[in-house]
């Protein structure tokens, strides 16, 4: 028995609007599985003008994904979205009304199920409004732990725990290169026309324009994270060090700059906002680090377990852990960062990212152990949907135009957008 919800095989490894008047007809038959739905799930009161519950939309959020910054008051609207245990609770059913469980059905995988729209189980793999599955991309033998889109290309990146990067082409969804890196993939980024790749004492970079290929040395162990700023590369290492490079325009090189010690474990995550350099680590803390002194400026214990990844939105900082929490910081007055919110989960937490949807409100996708990727709307951490895997999600990555991407734990790449939603209230 999984006892601690897949916790330490990751670690061994590492307020509304109202509904619209109408009774949704998918309901009354007793299959309706959109979450939330914006129909009515109970019959039409007499003389009713005003349905129950309340819709998981938000009003319209200007802010973006950036650094932490002094936050005065902002924090006050943090979880305030009808939650259930620090999450939204989607729209349920009437009483004595059989919903679907939240899970996927088997027979509907292997594509024989008999039961059809009767079945008990999920025959989609996605529950919600607004988001849909585009397609999948199939090659990896092992795990998908990283993805990268450069910008401006049509060419999709994925790594593998099997020890292969494979290319994808955007148009037709077809694998146009397998490259053998001689170790799994810890992690992936893009930055201009360069990837980097984290394998085990090396960070492998290719030039998508020049097709030049370098590989960078001095990492002790896996290379769990990466992040670019400016001309510096940071490598989060096995054994603790942040490494730095700095790219030489003359040569063409990426050249030794720096090695950030402090973390007593791994770095598994890495991020830049607000010219700090933040550092999740498997020593269950949060360094943050000065980018032009290179020095820790603060160390954030409050998890307490392995911190696995870190994100930066609007003036927020948000972490989350394999201690089943999301949480958010923002800096104080004295430049500390303080939690503001904490976000608990059922599950531990493996990756965060932020994107925004169709109607440009920011979304936090939060992958978890349970093989689920929750949606949440920001501040107030009401569910928009969640998506159901066959093995945890690792990775995600946001393309253009509302598209973002999935990597899991079968070596699936699975690609969704957020659509327009309809204008229209009939069904």
């Amino acid at each position: 028995m999984d006892v601690d919800g897949g916790n330490k095989r990751v670690y061994n490894r590492l307020g509304g609007d109202a509904k619209h008047q109408k009774v949704c007809f998918h309901w009354q038959a007793g299959k309706c599985n959109r979450y939330p739905c914006p129909f009515l799930h109970s019959e039409l009161p007499a003389n009713s003008h005003h349905a129950n519950g309340a819709s998981s939309k938000r009003a319209y959020d200007n802010s973006g994904f950036s650094g932490p910054r002094r936050s005065p008051s902002f924090n006050n609207t943090w979880g305030r979205g009808g939650s259930r245990g620090g999450g939204g609770a989607g729209a349920g059913a009437g009483r004595g009304v059989v919903v679907k469980a939240e899970k996927v059905c088997n027979y509907w995988i292997q594509g024989n199920c008999s039961y059809g729209e009767r079945c008990k189980f999920l025959h989609t793999w996605s529950v919600g409004d607004g988001f849909s599955l585009l397609t999948q991309l199939e090659g990896h033998q092992k795990a998908v732990s990283a993805i990268a889109f450069p910008s401006g290309s049509d060419k999709l990146y994925t790594g593998s725990t099997d020890e292969t990067a494979r290319i994808w082409d955007c148009q037709s969804g077809k694998c146009v290169g397998v490259i053998n890196l001689g170790g799994e993939v810890g992690c992936m980024i893009s930055e201009g026309p360069w990837v980097f790749v984290g394998i085990p004492n090396f960070v492998k970079a290719w030039n998508t324009q020049n097709l030049s290929e370098l590989s960078l040395n001095g990492p002790v162990g896996q290379v769990y994270a990466l992040v670019v700023n400016n001309d510096m590369l940071f490598a989060g290492t096995q054994d603790g060090s942040i490494l730095a490079w700095k790219f030489n325009v003359a040569t063409n090189c990426f050249e030794p700059a720096a090695s950030l010690k402090g973390h007593s474990r791994g770095v598994v995550s890495l991020v830049v906002g607000a010219n700090r350099l933040y550092s999740g680590s498997m020593d269950n803390t949060i360094r943050v680090w000065n980018l032009e002194t290179l020095q820790c400026l603060q160390t954030l214990t409050e998890h307490t377990s392995v911190v696995m990844s870190v994100l930066c939105w609007d003036q927020f900082l948000l972490s989350c852990s394999l201690d089943k929490t999301v949480k958010v910081w923002y800096a104080t007055e004295s430049g500390n960062l303080e939690v503001t919110y904490t976000h608990n989960e059922e599950n531990g937490i493996l990756t965060l990212c932020g994107m925004h949807d169709s109607q440009g409100k920011p979304i936090l996708l939060c992958a978890c152990n349970d093989n689920t990727v929750h949606l949440y709307d920001l501040p107030s951490f009401a569910e928009r949907g969640k998506i159901l895997t066959k093995k945890e999600v690792r990775a995600i990555q946001i393309g253009p135009n509302g598209i973002f991407f999935t990597g899991d734990g079968t070596g699936e790449v699975r690609v969704w957008n957020w659509i327009a939603e309809a204008t229209t209230t009939t069904q």
